[in-house]
C-alpha cells in the first residue's frame, strides 16, 4: 500500500525523502497496540451506526487474524512500508478490500499514533514496575540477612557513623520504591484516550469516545482536541521518572564497584557478573555496574532529547513528534536491559562482613556516642563535641583509637567520664542503640523491610 496521503501528489515521493520520513524501523515495535486501537475504534463505529455494524465485524475479525499472523510469524511486517499504520491498514485492506478501507473512518494517523505510543508506554510501564519489585525484593532478602552486620556509613566519602548493611541496603529500596510510585503517576495521566481528537479538530461523526476508551482500558478522554494530537508529556515525564531510576541505579553501581576494590573489599561480585583482564590475569572487573552507571547518559540523553523536541513546537501535530518514539524507546528499553542484569548481580554478590566491622572500627565513627555520652551526664552538646574532638585528636598524636584509649586520658579531657564510655562506643551498641524510626538498628530495618515488602507485593 502506498503513501496515507498521496492523493495531493503529482509525483512519486523520492527515495531520499521516504526513507528520512518513514518511521516503521521504530514503530513496528507498536503492531499490537496499532490493532488492538483498530479493533476497539472499529467495533465503536459499528455500535454507533457510523459503519454498517456486519462491516465492523469482517474488520475486527480480520484484525485479530492480523494480529495472531504477526505474532506467529506468518505474516512479516514489511519494512519498506512508510509506518506501522500504513501496513496493517494495507494489509487490511489487501484482505477485505473496500470494506477494510472504512476503518479508518473518523480516525486520524495523528490521533492514532498518540493512541498507540500511550498504549505501548502503558505495557511498557507494567512490565518496569515489576523490575523494580524484583529488585526491591532481592534488597530486602539481603538486608534481612544482615541486619545486624556492622559497616561504616559515610558522608564526604569519609567515615562518619556506624550503620547495618542492611540499613544500607534499604537505602536504595526506599529510592525504588519512590520510583514505583513515579511510575504510577505517570501512568495515571497517561490513562486517558486521545482517539477521537481527529488530526486536530475531532470530527463531525457522532463518535462514543467513552465506549472506546472503556473497551481500551483507559480511564476516560483527553478534553481538548489539539492537546490529545500534540501532547507528550507523558513521554517527557516517564523519561523523567526512568531518568530518576538511573540515578538510583547509578548511584548504587558507584558504590558496587568501590565495594569491589581491594581498597574497600566490602564485597565480592559472583563469576557469573563480573569479567577479566585481557592482559592482567588478577583482576575481576565489576563490569556490569560500570555499564549500569554509563547507560545512564543515554536516558538522560533521551531526555533532553524529549524536552528539546518539544520546547519549540506550536499546536497542533507537527512531524518533529516522530522523534519522540525513538527517544522513549530507547529509555524503556535501556532501564529494562539494566535492571535485568542488576538484579541477579546484586542477589549473587558475596558480603565480606569481617571487613566491614574492621573498616568500622576505624575512623572514629562512635565520636558522636562519646559526645552523645557526656551529654547523658549533663553537659551541653556543643561542649561535649568539644571535648570528644580533643580525645580525637589526642588519640591521632598517639596512634590509638576511642577504644584503646585509657580511662585517665578520658578523666583528664573531661572529668564526666568514667568506665561506663567504653560500653557506651562500642560499634554494637552505637549502632543497635539508633532505634528511632529509619534508623539502622536490627528492629528499625526489620520494620524498614515489612514497609517495603507490603508495598511491592500490593
Amino acid at each position: 500500500m502506498g503513501q496515507l496521503w498521496k492523493g495531493r501528489f503529482k509525483k512519486e515521493l523520492a527515495k531520499e525523502t521516504n526513507d528520512f520520513n518513514s518511521s516503521i524501523s521504530f514503530d513496528c515495535r507498536m503492531f499490537e497496540e496499532d490493532i488492538k486501537g483498530s479493533i476497539a475504534h472499529a467495533t465503536m463505529l459499528g455500535a454507533t451506526g457510523i459503519i454498517e455494524k456486519s462491516e465492523a465485524e469482517k474488520i475486527t475479525a480480520e484484525l485479530s487474524d492480523i494480529l495472531d499472523d504477526i505474532k506467529s510469524g506468518k505474516l512479516k511486517i514489511d519494512m519498506e512500508a512508510e509506518d506501522i499504520h500504513t501496513f496493517i491498514e494495507g494489509e487490511l485492506t489487501s484482505r477485505l478490500g473496500q470494506t477494510g478501507k472504512r476503518l479508518h473512518t473518523a480516525r486520524s494517523r495523528n490521533d492514532q499514533v498518540a493512541l498507540d505510543i500511550r498504549m505501548t508506554l502503558k505495557k511498557e510501564i507494567a512490565e518496569i514496575k515489576e523490575k523494580l519489585k524484583a529488585l526491591v525484593g532481592v534488597l530486602c532478602s539481603k538486608a534481612e540477612e544482615h541486619t545486624e552486620t556492622i559497616m561504616p556509613g559515610y558522608t564526604h566519602l569519609q567515615r562518619a557513623q556506624p550503620i547495618t548493611f542492611g540499613h544500607h541496603l534499604m537505602a536504595y529500596a526506599a529510592m525504588l520504591l519512590r520510583d514505583i510510585d513515579r511510575l504510577d503517576d505517570t501512568a495515571e495521566r497517561m490513562n486517558m484516550l486521545p482517539l477521537g481528537s481527529g488530526a486536530l479538530a475531532g470530527t463531525t461523526y457522532p463518535l462514543d469516545r467513552q465506549m472506546t476508551a472503556e473497551l481500551l482500558g483507559f480511564n476516560g478522554v483527553t478534553q481538548n482536541s489539539l492537546d490529545g494530537v500534540s501532547d507528550r508529556d507523558f513521554c517527557i515525564e516517564l523519561a523523567s521518572a526512568l531518568s530518576l531510576i538511573m540515578v538510583h541505579l547509578s548511584r548504587f553501581s558507584e558504590e558496587i564497584i568501590m565495594w569491589c576494590s581491594w581498597e574497600f573489599k566490602f564485597v565480592e561480585l559472583d563469576d557469573a557478573f563480573s569479567t577479566g583482564s585481557s592482559i592482567m590475569p588478577q583482576k575481576k572487573n565489576p563490569d556490569i555496574a560500570e555499564l549500569v552507571r554509563g547507560k545512564s547518559g543515554r536516558v538522560f540523553g533521551d531526555l533532553t532529547t524529549l524536552l528539546t523536541v518539544m520546547k519549540g513546537i506550536p499546536l497542533a501535530y507537527n512531524k518533529d513528534m516522530q522523534e519522540d518514539k525513538e527517544a522513549i524507546f530507547d529509555a524503556v528499553d535501556t532501564v529494562k536491559m539494566c535492571l535485568n542484569a542488576f538484579t541477579p548481580m546484586i542477589e549473587t554478590m558475596t558480603v565480606l562482613k569481617d571487613n566491614m566491622r574492621a573498616a568500622a572500627a576505624k575512623g572514629f565513627i562512635n565520636a558522636t556516642d562519646c559526645a552523645d555520652y557526656l551529654v547523658g551526664k549533663g553537659l551541653p552538646f556543643r561542649d561535649a563535641y568539644k571535648a570528644t574532638g580533643e580525645l580525637v585528636a589526642l588519640c591521632i598524636d598517639k596512634g590509638l583509637t576511642l577504644e584503646t584509649l585509657p580511662l585517665k586520658e578520658y578523666k583528664a579531657v573531661c572529668d564526666l567520664f568514667d568506665g561506663g564510655i567504653y560500653d557506651a562506643i562500642s560499634l554494637e551498641k552505637c549502632t543497635f542503640d539508633r532505634k528511632v524510626e529509619g534508623g539502622p538498628s536490627p528492629e528499625s530495618v526489620k520494620k524498614q523491610i515489612s514497609i517495603a515488602r507490603s508495598k511491592i507485593n500490593n
